[in-house]
């Protein structure tokens, strides 16, 4: 039998004990390992998934790694690449995925190859577009063959071609 740990008083003693994550230093600033992605970071992320804006940027870092981060981090000589590889880092932790920072940078490098996706951390557009290109081609079910397409009076919208 598992031993039970000590059972605390509250929810928030409970998680603040299994959310323990520790802090990193970043470019000189201790940030906390992020544990999870904050509500408010997911529902942001899909509002902002289009945006380029440097405030609604640094709004998602802040919900991420802490107020003022961002600007810390650029007064501390940050590159792009850097941040990138950060970004990726922290997802993939926020998401439950511990990854190294080699890892991440490694995964920011074939991203922008395009031979691969970053840690959790890849937009769900992306995602989409790559799950439609690697989509196989529909299979009779029965057969294994090409299903035969049906008169296009039966369907609600017409064939498309390929941009790709």
């Amino acid at each position: 039998m598992t031993a039970r740990k000590t059972p605390v008083d509250s929810f928030d003693a409970f998680w603040a004990q299994v959310s323990s994550s520790g802090t990193e230093t970043i470019r000189g600033i201790t940030v906390k390992v992020p544990m999870d992605v904050p509500l408010a970071l997911e529902l942001r992320i899909k509002d902002l998934e289009q945006s380029e804006s440097e405030d609604d940027i640094r709004e998602l870092i802040a919900l991420l790694f802490g107020d003022d981060v961002l600007d810390r981090w650029r007064e501390a000589g940050m590159g792009l690449l850097e941040f990138k590889t950060v970004l990726a880092w922290g997802m993939a932790h926020a998401t439950g995925t511990k990854v190294t920072f080699q890892e991440a940078y490694e995964a920011v490098l074939a991203e922008e190859a395009g031979e691969g996706k970053a840690p959790s951390g890849q937009n769900r557009a992306a995602r989409r577009k790559t799950a439609k290109k690697a989509a196989p081609s529909p299979r009779s079910a029965s057969t294994g063959g090409r299903s035969k397409r049906i008169s296009a009076a039966s369907t609600a919208s017409t064939p498309r071609s390929s941009r790709a």
